[in-house]
């Protein structure tokens, strides 16, 4: 059967309806239930050696109390403006100084820190500090006061670099971003540091624990330790065919992740490691801890080296490929897809 509607009367009537603030599904119902996903989000790489210079220089543009946070944004070319490296997550590059302070505020956007470059600076996260040291994991959950800090050059600091890991896009979507700063500049400290990671971090919890928020208590994830974990597991003969060996942080009181909106990764490929390919409906970002070798993010490919990050846009065909023994630490929006039901996945 025939529209009675075509040529300009359907125009007329397009705008007739334009008045009353509706519009036709039928105009835009392909774009708007594709038949698989068509992110906008595009793979990239940010070559550490060629951006850590001008992270270096925003230490002499502006001060880390004026900024509150020192932070080049890693803005995904496909999503201009957005302060996106992928339509739901965020990631940056911050920098403190030697004698420099974070101030300490609070937000609903949960954080992640994955440091880079630089030891010896610190978090706080809700009275207890953790020191800062290459390769560890550290984060700051939704609505917990943090401050960073850094010695003195006097007292051994020297610059510390760290990848910022958020969920602000997401958070915005629901239009649920809150924030509030501390009335000073740094909170006080009321627990010996490795206080969380002794009555958390060894398979056990303290007696009476009660589980009453989905983050971990357990802001601060070494890298030795992780390391350690991947080494043993590869000398035990462990090594998938597409992920080397992978590892997933976990919230140790529920098994969950280590934050209800974001997932964390590390894995290892040895050297000569030619993996197979995969996709899932995660987006995901990619810090290089140690080695060498290339990915293949759809039909881009990228070369790597230590603290290079890239991204994988939802369901883009991943091949990682090692010249070097290389770890890997990743990030994504795996924990919402997954509780939606939306979460994809598929090996070659």
């Amino acid at each position: 059967m025939t529209s009675s509607y075509s040529g300009p009367s359907r125009k007329a009537y397009y705008d007739q309806i334009a008045q009353r603030r509706m519009a036709p599904l039928w105009e835009s119902l392909h774009s708007l239930v594709p038949k698989a996903p068509q992110p906008k989000a595009q793979a990239a790489i940010w070559k550490y050696a060629d951006v850590r210079d001008l992270v270096m220089q925003a230490g002499a543009i502006i001060s880390a109390e004026e900024a509150v946070r020192r932070v080049l944004v890693l803005e995904n070319p496909g999503l201009p403006g957005k302060s996106s490296i992928t339509p739901n997550l965020y990631g940056g590059l911050q920098l403190i100084l030697p004698g420099e302070i974070a101030p300490s505020h609070r937000h609903t956007q949960s954080a992640l820190r994955f440091i880079v470059e630089g030891s010896g600076a610190w978090t706080a996260v809700n009275g207890e500090r953790t020191t800062m040291h290459p390769g560890d994991f550290i984060i700051t959950p939704s609505w917990t006061w943090h401050d960073h800090g850094n010695p003195s050059v006097e007292d051994g600091g020297e610059p510390v670099v760290w990848l910022d890991g958020l969920d602000i896009p997401l958070v915005a979507q629901m239009d649920a971003g809150f924030a509030e700063n501390f009335p000073e500049a740094t909170q006080r400290v009321t627990r010996p540091e490795g206080d969380s990671l002794a009555r958390f971090g060894h398979n056990m919890v303290p007696v009476r624990h009660r589980v009453s928020d989905p983050t971990s208590p357990v802001f601060s994830y070494p890298y030795a330790r992780s390391r350690e974990a991947l080494d043993a597991l590869y000398r035990n003969g462990e090594l998938d065919e597409w992920d080397g060996v992978k590892l997933r942080y976990v919230n140790p009181t529920t098994g969950g992740w280590p934050m209800p909106t974001i997932a964390t990764f590390m894995q290892y490929l040895p050297a000569g490691f030619s993996g197979r390919v995969y996709r899932s409906t995660d987006a995901t970002i990619y810090c290089v801890v140690e080695g060498r070798g290339s990915v293949a993010i759809g039909e881009d490919e990228f070369t790597f080296e230590p603290h290079d990050v890239f991204v994988a846009p939802s369901w883009s065909q991943v091949r990682l490929s090692a010249s070097s023994e290389s770890v890997l630490f990743s990030y994504s929006d795996r924990p919402v897809l997954a509780a939606l039901n939306l979460l994809r996945e598929e090996r070659a």
